[in-house]
């Protein structure tokens, strides 16, 4: 079965909660992350640039402060999210655009960096949607990956594991009144592919250059590479 309706349904419900569960859940480091992203993706001057899976916003809008020429379009398929986006970003010139990253309504070609943070964790075939990513990218332009990565099994694996397994739901439960949909992202935190293998499935896309680094005790890996 497709993870797609379910997991629509599910980030619809908690769009209005949701930047401060991330806020809490990382412990204030997702904007440190988020500016590594936009840092990889580097200054595409006055191109164009994608961020897909943009949820609230917070990727897309750093990029548009970071690089002011560039022209940013933050792509979701939760409207819900996308409307929080707009009410927090209003003004700012990013167009905001629901798509399904399975299939990319934009031309081949077309982006000199494409972004996002926490998708592949949350699609049935993350390989195909580095495919269209692939092709919606011009050659040279870069693919930069935010998304969580399986602790490794060393010494605080326990700790982390317990974490994820009840503290976040109940993070979830307290904060964003379900406790059933932070259940499933710690989940499927657990269950990811590790960073060894995204890097793998990246080069498998075509994608050259690819490195990665890990934060928050190896649970959180960005991966970048170039078409």
């Amino acid at each position: 079965m497709s993870k797609g309706p379910g997991v629509e349904k599910m980030f619809d419900a908690i769009a209005g909660r949701y930047d401060l569960m991330n806020k809490v859940m990382t412990m204030g480091q997702d904007q440190r992350w988020r500016r590594f992203v936009v840092a990889k993706a580097g200054d595409p001057g006055a191109g164009q640039v994608l961020d897909l899976a943009t949820g609230t916003g917070d990727i897309a809008a750093l990029m548009h402060r970071s690089y002011p020429r560039a022209q940013v379009t933050g792509g979701d398929f939760s409207r819900n999210m996308l409307e929080e986006a707009k009410k927090r970003f209003a003004g700012q010139g990013i167009d905001w655009q629901v798509c399904d990253a399975n299939k990319l309504p934009f031309a081949d070609n077309t982006f000199e960096a494409v972004t996002f943070g926490y998708l592949l964790r949350n699609v049935d075939d993350a390989s195909s949607v580095l495919a269209e990513v692939y092709r919606v990218l011009k050659p040279g332009g870069r693919c930069v990956c935010l998304d969580t990565t399986p602790p490794a099994k060393n010494i605080i694996y326990p700790f982390v594991q317990f974490y994820f397994r009840y503290g976040i739901p109940l993070l979830g439960r307290m904060i964003a009144a379900d406790e059933a949909a932070y259940a499933y992202l710690s989940g499927s935190t657990m269950e990811f592919h590790s960073a060894e293998v995204l890097a793998d499935l990246f080069r498998g896309a075509g994608f050259v250059d690819v490195h990665y680094k890990k934060f928050m005790l190896g649970t959180i890996g960005i991966h970048w590479g170039v078409k």
